[in-house]
């Protein structure tokens, strides 16, 4: 057993490559997109269109949907119909990608990141409302908040809501890695004044690339819609007057959102399915925890995360990434904080403290709703042969069932922890 695992790495190299999330189409999209080349409707308009525009918003359960060209397109289109404009600050959750800020800047406004809590990693709640406190007795408010749900989780919605309502600033959430979550029994990215989506390449459901801008206000809908197409007027001749984008997603990428949507609830079962194996098998490292499940709703476990303590593991965060690549394995650390980025350093952070630790200690592992038992199995042979005192662990990992292809194959310890974290609810701390 010893000499396997200290063997894992190099005989993974010669395997096919396990890649973080790569798209899991169902065999339905297909379909869909024929009918796209059947009906000639290879455009940005079309029955796929207005049926994924239905769909998702019913899946949701939100009012109004429009479908665009990716999340970043819908989080532009939010921010400029909540009025963000040149000098605006907008709050902004400081652990997330870039994408997140982005559409900040291209309105001229000015991102003032907030630090994250440590139950879900999302945006901390007080630090928002004293924030949103000592600016209103300023006299200068935000002009809208942006919070972000990361990796399958939603942040604490009902005190970040009760802030942004007491001082009338807008919230708009980023829900780009949270389809299929849930919070208090609804859908994150249905709370606010809009909601964003992304179904890239790596997301939960995918069409490539493509986005959607959700809200219970049909009029931001409206102008969204409009401005999407280049703003153009209802004229016969080409008439603009105002400025818009080529931001609509086209009818045949929506047929394979169509297919795609059909299948999101395996999907989440599928990724928590990854987790429920991975906890079982890692959960008794020195020095290796879990993203928490908050207490307040469900986490799709889009990516399973980790932490990684140096001390008690023996190796770094990036030791073990390193490692897993020269296995043919890819693994991505937590997201690098906004404030810690070279484009944004000018910029004010409150807090940071969380979010550097989650960066310096987090690791992102493969979780594909495509991911092998065997695939799987390899993962955690190498995590564990990165542990230098792995010999002494050894009896710990399970490799008896995680070469199976079910968890009913499991020992009986491990299959009861497994079906405790597949449930619903269930808070992880690590």
């Amino acid at each position: 057993m010893l000499s396997r695992l200290s063997t894992a790495a190099q005989a993974a190299t010669n395997s096919k490559r396990i890649f973080l999330s790569p798209p899991h189409m169902s065999g339905r999209e297909e379909g869909f997109v024929q009918e796209a080349f059947a009906g000639n409707w290879i455009a940005p308009v079309g029955p796929n269109l207005d049926a994924f525009e239905r769909e998702f918003a019913a899946a949701v359960d939100a009012p109004y949907a429009v479908a665009l060209s990716s999340g970043t397109a819908a989080l532009h289109l939010a921010l400029q119909l909540a009025g963000v404009g040149p000098g605006d600050e907008v709050l902004v959750s400081t652990l997330t990608f870039a994408a997140t800020v982005n559409p900040i800047v291209y309105l001229g406004g000015r991102p003032i990141f907030i630090d994250s809590e440590r139950t879900s990693w999302n945006m901390d709640p007080d630090l928002l409302a004293a924030t949103l406190h000592a600016k209103a007795r300023r006299g200068r408010l935000p002009k809208a908040v942006v919070v972000v749900h990361l990796y399958g989780q939603s942040a604490n919605l009902t005190p970040i809501l009760a802030a942004c309502q007491a001082y009338g600033v807008p919230l708009i959430e980023d829900a780009a890695e949270a389809l299929g979550s849930s919070y208090a029994g609804r859908m994150p990215g249905t709370f606010g004044k809009a909601g964003i989506y992304s179904f890239n390449g790596n997301k939960i459901i995918t069409t490539s690339g493509g986005g959607m801008l959700v809200s219970a206000d049909e009029a931001l809908i409206t102008q969204a819609r409009k401005l999407a197409t280049q703003a153009r007027d209802p004229a016969p001749h080409y008439q603009h007057s105002e400025i818009g984008y080529n931001y609509r997603l086209s009818n045949v990428l929506a047929g394979i959102g169509r297919g795609q949507l059909c299948v999101l609830k395996e999907r989440v079962r599928a990724r928590r399915h990854n987790f429920a194996l991975y906890h079982a098998a890692l959960r008794t490292l020195p020095g290796i925890n879990f993203m928490p499940e908050a207490p307040w709703g469900t986490h799709t476990r889009w990516l399973t995360c980790i932490t990684v303590n140096p001390d008690e593991f023996g190796a770094t965060c990036d030791d073990l990434r390193l490692a897993l690549e020269a296995a043919n394995i890819e693994a991505r650390p937590v997201w690098k904080p906004m404030h810690l980025q070279p484009v944004f350093a000018d910029c004010p952070i409150i807090g940071g403290d969380v979010a550097e630790q989650l960066f310096a200690e987090g690791l992102c592992l493969p979780s594909g709703s495509n991911l092998t038992a065997d695939e799987l199995s390899r993962v955690v042979d190498v995590i564990y042969a990165t542990q230098p005192n792995h010999a002494l662990t050894i009896d710990l990992v399970p490799t008896a069932w995680l070469s199976r292809p079910t968890l009913s194959a499991m020992p009986s310890s491990a299959k009861r922890a497994a079906d405790a974290l597949m449930g619903n609810g269930v808070t992880v701390n690590g």
